[in-house]
């Protein structure tokens, strides 16, 4: 098992890129994978380390775990009462809105049908958008995506995922709250079936002096004019390193090339 990439260590915390695919800690609901953030990093760090919240498997990015109890229960409790700030970036259907701000109320995964709702609010923001010249869909002439980034102010299971569903530009390869063909589609193409949501960046207040604490996952928005770029880059694109040791690269490759066109000021 690839050692995981350490993006920032002190002796109270550690701050990890999770690769996509990873589960966070071994879970009965997926008894056949094998790749754990919690146990391959007790072993890299030859300590125990203690998790303060969670990404689903299939999102790369910025994940913490603290190094002791104490640090434990003060992130726990920064993320329970939303003193944390996090970023994602998302791949989605479609050309999103420039920004909206979603307070879409969510019931929790699986609850009853008589289980009461949970506020939910998360602002988003289009970064970039791109038209390719071929379908994916029999109704359309082109395929469009968006590159969106996520703020969510509220912490619920899947709340980017599904306020995205909820504005009908779901994420490209989310299996749940996605479009199958659309997924298999962009799947055949960048060579890799996944969910393109990335913890871009995370600030949390350290659990000891309570200065805030920037981490980002390394992931570096393209300097170069990719409206030059062409379709036929998409092939750099599906040249994915799989190994835990190259955190972003598949995002990376995403980013520079394929032809986006960007915001003005975007990065």
């Amino acid at each position: 098992m690839p050692p995981l990439h350490i993006l920032w260590r002190d002796e109270h915390l550690v701050a990890v890129y999770k690769p996509a695919g990873w589960l966070v800690h071994r879970t009965g609901l997926d008894a056949g994978e094998t790749r754990f953030v919690m146990q391959t990093l007790r072993d890299q760090l030859g300590q125990h380390v203690y998790p303060v919240h969670r990404l689903d498997k299939g999102t790369c990015g910025v994940l913490v775990m603290a190094l002791h109890s104490a640090a434990a229960r003060a992130l726990s409790q920064a993320f329970e009462h939303g003193a944390t700030h996090k970023r994602y970036l998302a791949m989605v259907r479609g050309w999103a809105p420039e920004s909206i701000d979603v307070d879409h109320a969510l019931k929790p995964d699986d609850a009853p049908a008589d289980a009461a709702v949970q506020d939910a609010h998360t602002r988003f923001r289009r970064l970039a958008q791109l038209t390719l010249p071929e379908p994916s869909d029999a109704r359309f002439a082109t395929t469009r995506v968006s590159l969106v980034e996520a703020v969510p102010t509220t912490g619920r299971r899947h709340q980017i995922r599904r306020h995205l569903k909820h504005l009908a530009h779901p994420i490209i390869g989310d299996a749940t709250h996605g479009k199958g063909p659309l997924n298999r589609w962009w799947a055949e193409r960048l060579g890799q079936q996944r969910l393109w949501l990335h913890a871009w960046q995370l600030t949390v207040p350290h659990p000891v002096t309570g200065a805030a604490l920037a981490l980002a996952s390394g992931l570096q928005w393209p300097t170069r004019n990719t409206a030059s770029a062409t379709a036929l880059n998409i092939a750099n694109a599906a040249q994915v390193d799989h190994g835990a040791a190259a955190p972003a690269a598949d995002w990376q490759r995403l980013l520079a090339g394929l032809p986006w066109q960007t915001a003005p000021g975007t990065r």
